[in-house]
């Protein structure tokens, strides 16, 4: 798999549509055979397909009952082939207030993203 150099928004877009529930647009960034690996603070996740990575992260990581307050914080860059997004979003549930954060690392390949490694926090209290 050939890989282009990391200069695109891939990574920004992603938080986008993460942040905004959109299941389209979240699927529509990866590669049909996506090589996507995530690590929470009780279980690791991998996914083969963009539907599998549309369910972990819209249905899984981040719940209907989840509603951010806000936009997420972001900060990006890119080093090699591969590039970096770390995001923070606040928010609310029945639980209470949270806070969560990840850092996704990802490779595009023709414009979509082909590899991908997210490592979160999980819900913390904002204290």
């Amino acid at each position: 798999m050939r890989h282009t150099t990391a200069t695109t928004d891939l990574g920004a877009r992603f938080v986008e549509a993460v942040s905004d529930r959109d299941a389209d647009r979240l699927g529509a960034l990866f590669a049909d055979d996506i090589d996507f690996r995530g690590l929470t603070p009780n279980r690791s996740w991998e996914a083969g397909d963009r539907a599998e990575v549309v369910d972990i992260v819209l249905k899984q990581w981040f719940e209907p009952k989840d509603e951010f307050d806000g936009p997420p914080q972001v900060e990006s860059d890119a080093f090699a082939d591969c590039q970096r997004v770390g995001y923070r979003f606040r928010g609310h549930n029945p639980d209470g207030p949270f806070v969560v954060e990840q850092q996704a690392y990802l490779k595009e390949n023709d414009g979509r993203i082909a590899w991908m490694r997210v490592v979160c926090t999980g819900f913390l209290d904002p204290g």
